[in-house]
């Protein structure tokens, strides 16, 4: 098996909670009493966009929140979404690790739009981990498209068969597996530990 010397990471499910997902969503609409089939109809056309960095997380909101009068203003609503992200501490802990370790180069292939994706590097301090971040929003590309993976492996100059992608989402994962990356689908932290160990990462 060869040497693996690079690791990218998914960010949402993986070191952090999901920052604009089904379950965030939901919450955001309980708390502003939103119509989720409504917004959804609306997401749905304007997703793509927002997370490539095509639209601004101000035109997204205008286009799915505020596109009618509201009770509640757009700056209250922003700062319900960057709360929704949480850390999962003893994940980012692991990673810091294998960061300080030196041994592995260390970048994110992550699906996000461009303020939730920097919201989320300063606060949970990111950058002391990650040397790059592919993240959608600026690569213009998604998972589980395939160019977002060869991006990262074009950028980084890693041959596929070095570098394992770990990301808690199966079709993610398969697609970085057919360039040929070794692949960790995160269910839990021991199970991340003994997978990682299997490839000679520790």
């Amino acid at each position: 098996m060869p040497t693996i010397r690079a690791l990218f990471w998914d960010v949402g499910g993986v070191l952090l909670t999901n920052a604009w997902d089904h379950n965030e969503r939901a919450k955001a609409f309980e708390k502003f009493h939103l119509n989720a089939d409504e917004f959804h109809s609306r997401h749905e056309l304007v997703v793509s966009s927002f997370e490539r960095g095509k639209i601004t997380l101000d035109e997204y909101l205008d286009r799915t929140v505020f596109y009618q009068p509201r009770p509640f203003s757009k700056e209250e609503f922003q700062q319900c979404m960057f709360a929704l992200s949480q850390p999962f501490p003893e994940n980012l802990k692991l990673a810091h690790a294998l960061a300080n370790s030196g041994r592995y180069f260390m970048g994110t292939i992550n699906n996000e739009s461009r303020e939730l994706n920097a919201y989320r590097i300063a606060t949970f301090d990111l950058r002391k981990i990650f040397r790059a971040f592919f993240s959608s929003c600026y690569v213009g590309l998604r998972k589980p498209e395939a160019d977002i993976y060869r991006v990262a492996l074009e950028v980084t100059q890693f041959p596929a068969e070095e570098c394992c992608f770990i990301d808690d989402r199966a079709l993610n994962l398969e697609c970085a597996a057919k360039l040929g990356m070794q692949v960790i689908q995160m269910q839990g932290l021991e199970q991340l530990r003994k997978d990682l160990e299997s490839l000679g990462i520790a």
